[in-house]
């Protein structure tokens, strides 16, 4: 027997009872539901509802189509609205499986970008089953479920199109392996905070030019990170210990950066940090945030003062990955389930090893190794790629009672 469908489009004002009517009437003919698909803008209602018949000669197919196409007419008459029918068979109309999610982020997203982006997936030959926004302040983020793409090949073809647009985009499989992502690994300076822990340190030393400069040439990959780090700390010598209490007040959070730990600990997240800075500004940061586990540097202190050297294995881009892996060993979860987010070329092993590597505001080598690329100053926008919206994170906060000034990465 053949099967026909007919899909009913409903739009107008939003108002209670407008599903409840439709359907009320369409339980009075022989169809089924194939589909259904909503959305509300500004008080707007696009209802879409994909029913199944039987078709046929002997089905009295048209005076049944008939009755019933009369019948939601009638409906969309009475509520105000306009609607729209069209007929086809369920074969031609099969929805294709979605695979991807391809999420979008900007200060602000104009036409041009969502045109540039949208033509990208067509010219791929894909196809945008469906459009959702996950945030609209302080940035937006637009998240669209694409089929028939191939995501490598996308990646690169949206990449270049958010390069030359000025947004951010990322593209992610779809299904249980994006949900799956348990366990979140973060470099510290310049990504969980503001700024790098060694400058601050070498203010007080008076060597901060110095200091920096060879800062600037390991985070690019110019130099190795471990003997930068050695000649940085040697600056440091004389220091007294008493520098860290200054040190950890000068310390500022990225914004975003407290509820993005607040949000995935709430969903039951494992949350880490790794940092080539030092465990006596990071100890600090992990009792204050409560995160689960981490690694850090250790500065060797005797006699009240700084020696100059580092106690220790030093944490560096290779250290950042094992420590990640024995993270995940001890949440007992697979590097699978894990996302990495970082901003310099000590962080591409982890990046590289994690199931899915976020390049924050990261220098150019990152972002092209990274699966994604994350260029707002707000942390917080990691949750979008997690399919987590800002209605969510802010409505999760009221029920705890966290004023909403604390939810703003403001």
């Amino acid at each position: 027997m053949d099967q026909r469908t007919l899909l009913i489009t409903l739009t107008g004002p939003d108002r209670p009872g407008v599903t409840s009517r439709l359907f009320s009437v369409l339980s009075h003919f022989p169809v089924t539901v194939a589909d259904i698909e909503q959305v509300v803008i500004r008080g707007r209602l696009t209802l879409g509802v994909l029913v199944a018949y039987a078709g046929g000669p002997s089905t009295g197919t048209g005076t049944t189509l008939g009755a019933m196409w009369t019948a939601v007419e009638r409906v969309a008459e009475d509520l105000g609205m306009e609607v729209e029918l069209s007929t086809g068979s369920q074969a031609k109309e099969q929805r294709r499986r979605g695979r991807l999610s391809v999420s979008v982020l900007g200060a602000t997203l104009q036409p041009a970008a969502i045109a540039g982006i949208a033509g990208r997936i067509a010219a791929a030959g894909a196809n945008i089953d469906r459009i959702e926004r996950l945030a609209q302040w302080p940035v937006t983020c637009i998240e669209l479920s694409v089929s028939g793409a191939d995501p490598d090949a996308l990646r690169v073809e949206l990449a270049a199109e958010a390069a030359a647009q000025e947004v951010d985009v990322a593209v992610q499989r779809t299904g249980l392996s994006r949900r799956a992502k348990r366990l979140i690994v973060m470099d510290v300076d310049s990504t969980l905070i503001q700024g790098e822990v060694i400058e601050l340190l070498a203010a007080h030393a008076g060597c901060l030019e110095e200091v920096a400069r060879v800062t600037e040439e390991a985070m690019r990959g110019e130099l190795d990170f471990a003997e930068s780090l050695r000649r940085r700390v040697a600056l440091l010598e004389g220091l007294p210990a008493e520098v860290f209490e200054h040190v950890r007040k000068e310390v500022v959070l990225t914004p975003g950066a407290r509820t993005l730990v607040r949000t995935l600990k709430r969903l039951d997240y494992r949350f880490a940090i790794v940092s080539g800075g030092f465990t006596q500004i990071t100890d600090g940061l992990v009792e204050e945030l409560g995160i689960d586990y981490s690694a850090a540097n250790v500065l060797e202190v005797v006699d009240g003062h700084l020696t100059g050297r580092v106690v220790g294995e030093i944490v560096d881009r290779p250290g950042k990955a094992r420590a990640l892996e024995r993270f995940a060993r001890e949440a007992r979860l697979p590097i699978s389930q894990t996302v990495a987010i970082g901003d310099g070329a000590n962080d591409l092993d982890m990046i590289a090893a994690a199931g899915l590597g976020i390049a924050f505001n990261a220098k150019p080598v990152v972002r092209q190794a990274a699966d994604t690329a994350v260029n707002t100053p707000y942390l917080d926008s990691i949750l979008y790629l997690l399919g987590i919206s800002r209605d969510e994170v802010e409505a999760a906060d009221a029920e705890d009672g966290v004023p909403a000034a604390l939810s703003r990465p403001l």
